[in-house]
C-alpha cells in the first residue's frame, strides 16, 4: 500500500499495487513511478497497475467531483502492445472481463474520465465518429443502473461472437453510454505535462498546458483512480467484430510518471 497526500486536507490517496508474475511497480519518491510489464507471448497477460479501489465496492469509490489530476508521464515508446493510461473509472468489467480488477464485482455500464493510450488493435467506441485507439482523452457516461438490470444482458454476450449480434448490441450501447474522445498527437517518449479537472457539469483536459478537450459530458460518481500498462486489447467495430486478448511484446515495456497530484 501508498498513501499519497492530496492536496485537499481531509483525503489522502491509498494506492495498491497491481501486478502479474515479472510485472513490477517501482516508486522512485513519494510522487513518481515506473511502471514495467516483461517480454513475453501472445495471449499471456502482463500489467502493472497502481488503483485506490482494488478492495472496494463500487459504492464505496472514493472520488467524486470537483477535481483535478495532474501529472507528468513518459513511455518507454510510441507504440506499446497494448493500452496504458491513467484516470478516474468505475471499473466496469472486472467480474465479466477481468480487466486488472481483483474484487469480484457484478458488471456495470461505463464511467471513465481519463488519458487512454492504445495500441491499433484496440477499438475503443461506440461511435462511429469518434478515434478508437491512439493518444485519446476521453470520457465515458452512462446511466447508475443497477446490476441487477444488467444480467440478461450479460447472458446475452456469447451471441457477440456473431456480427449481426454484435452490430446490435453495439447500437442499443449507444443509445445508453454517452462519449466524448479526441485524439492528439504528442512524442510519448519524452515528458508531458497531462492535466484532466473534472466537475459535475464540465471536464477538460489539457496537454503541456494547452487545452486539447472541454465538454459538458461529465461521468457519473463515484469513481477510482487508475495509473497502469499493460499488453491488453479490446475491438468492437463497426462491421460487427468484437475480439479482446493479450498483444505479444518483443522488447520490456515502462512507463513513468511525475509530480503527481491530485486534488
Amino acid at each position: 500500500m501508498i498513501s499519497r497526500t492530496t492536496g485537499h486536507p481531509s483525503q489522502s490517496v491509498n494506492l495498491s499495487v497491481n501486478q502479474t508474475p515479472g510485472a513490477q511497480v517501482t516508486l522512485i519518491n513519494s510522487d513518481s513511478w515506473r511502471f514495467e510489464i516483461p517480454v513475453g507471448p501472445l495471449g499471456s497477460y502482463r500489467l502493472a497497475q497502481l488503483d485506490d479501489y482494488t478492495q472496494l465496492s463500487r459504492g464505496r469509490f472514493p472520488w467524486k467531483p470537483p477535481l483535478s489530476l495532474a501529472l507528468c508521464a513518459r513511455a518507454s515508446d510510441n507504440l506499446i502492445q497494448g493500452t496504458w493510461g491513467f484516470g478516474l473509472w468505475n471499473d466496469p468489467f472486472s467480474f465479466s472481463m477481468g480487466f486488472g480488477g481483483s474484487t469480484r464485482r457484478l458488471p456495470a455500464l461505463p464511467n471513465a474520465i481519463w488519458f487512454f493510450f492504445a495500441a491499433a488493435q484496440n477499438h475503443l467506441s461506440l461511435r462511429d465518429d469518434l478515434p478508437t485507439n491512439g493518444n485519446l482523452a476521453g470520457i465515458f457516461q452512462s446511466p447508475k443502473l443497477p446490476s441487477c438490470l444488467l444480467i440478461p444482458g450479460v447472458m446475452f454476450m456469447p451471441f457477440i461472437i456473431f456480427p449481426p449480434m454484435a452490430r446490435l448490441f453495439r447500437r442499443l450501447g449507444r443509445r445508453v453510454i454517452r462519449q466524448e474522445t479526441v485524439s492528439f498527437m504528442a512524442d510519448l517518449t519524452e515528458w508531458h505535462h497531462y492535466r484532466l479537472v473534472w466537475e459535475a457539469q464540465r471536464v477538460c483536459f489539457t496537454l503541456d498546458n494547452q487545452t486539447i478537450l472541454e465538454s459538458t459530458l461529465s461521468p457519473s460518481n463515484p469513481l477510482g483512480l487508475v495509473l497502469w500498462v499493460d499488453n491488453q486489447f479490446f475491438a468492437w467495430s463497426p462491421n460487427g467484430r468484437f475480439d479482446y486478448g493479450n498483444l505479444e511484446t518483443v522488447l520490456p515495456v515502462w512507463v513513468e510518471i511525475k509530480e503527481f497530484h491530485l486534488e
